[in-house]
């Protein structure tokens, strides 16, 4: 090698050292991609699903997990008798339920190996960039992360960021139906929340027949107006806890045995801590009046100012 060519450098070893600390070109291709932090609940998911595979090479029945009751947070008290809480206990999915742009359900069954079990619905978040949560900024108005890194990461929307998103709404829904289920409300029983996915009792047939959303349904005026009723108690019964919907509609209604019954609860607001608390309520009547109103019950009925008023009471905003 010439002597002139390390004039650009104080010596030959600093040449080496500098062409040692290049970037190395992996034939040309592009570099790998930086992958983003896990939530810590996914990240121990994670590692239980490596360790099954290790220590478990067949699962009874066909079944594609054990249950993973003992990790997850449990529903509330009194549970129903149908609760499987075995830990020997195994869970196979049966397919999708539903799609939607931030959660798939899933139909489950839980059962111990050569029993029946029974039927849940498993709701899973996901968080891949494709499928964001479109509407999560004004919902999560008055809700914080403790950790001022964690908040940085969903507002900038990184990889780690859209986990904890994903896992905040979970997180939120469980503690809304948990919290709901308890009073009495008209929702199904929360059985489980483990990272991204909530275990859901099942609303529906035992052949796997899902209950009709209140929209697919063309209700005679008499069972009109009553379902109509059980809807203003059910948003009395949220108003109660401080809470609406937040994205109610005749989608996010089942029609289950004749009962009406309130699902998709992620998105619940706290009309007090949300400054846009009255502007949600409002809406979720409407909505509810519009669908009621278009299928046939008079106006009269479906009054919206004063259930507004009267909701907005029972929420304790004046």
């Amino acid at each position: 090698m010439r002597e002139h060519d390390f004039d650009e450098f104080s010596d030959a070893s600093d040449y080496t050292d500098r062409r040692m600390r290049r970037r190395p070109s992996y034939d040309d291709g592009p570099a790998p991609a930086r992958r983003g932090r896990l939530t810590e609940a996914e990240r121990v998911r994670l590692s239980q699903l490596r360790e099954d595979a290790y220590t478990e090479t067949e699962l009874p029945d066909g079944a594609d997990r054990w249950s993973n009751w003992d990790d997850a947070d449990q529903g509330p008290h009194p549970r129903p008798d149908w609760v499987v809480t075995e830990l020997a206990a195994v869970d196979t999915d049966l397919g999708v339920l539903k799609t939607g742009k931030e959660a798939d359900v899933h139909l489950l069954r839980r059962n111990l190996p050569g029993e029946d079990g029974v039927l849940l619905a498993a709701k899973r978040y996901r968080s891949d960039e494709h499928k964001l949560f479109h509407r999560d900024a004004g919902y999560l108005e008055g809700r914080r992360m403790r950790r001022s890194r964690e908040m940085r990461a969903m507002a900038g929307r990184t990889s780690f960021g859209r986990n904890l998103i994903a896992e905040q709404w979970a997180v939120a829904e469980f503690a809304v139906l948990s919290r709901l289920w308890t009073i009495g409300a008209p929702v199904p029983y929360p059985v489980q929340r483990h990272g991204t996915e909530i275990l859901l009792e099942f609303l529906g047939e035992s052949d796997g027949t899902a209950a009709p959303r209140l929209a697919q349904l063309r209700p005679e005026p008499d069972e009109l107006a009553d379902l109509w009723e059980q809807a203003v108690s059910a948003l009395e019964l949220l108003a109660g806890q401080g809470l609406a919907h937040g994205d109610l509609s005749a989608y996010n209604l089942l029609v289950h045995e004749g009962h009406l019954m309130v699902i998709d609860l992620p998105q619940a607001v706290d009309v007090i801590a949300n400054p846009r608390g009255r502007e949600f309520l409002a809406r979720d009547v409407a909505n509810l009046a519009g669908w009621f109103h278009g299928r046939g019950l008079s106006e009269q009925v479906t009054d919206t100012d004063d259930l507004v008023r009267e909701l907005e009471s029972a929420a304790g905003l004046g």
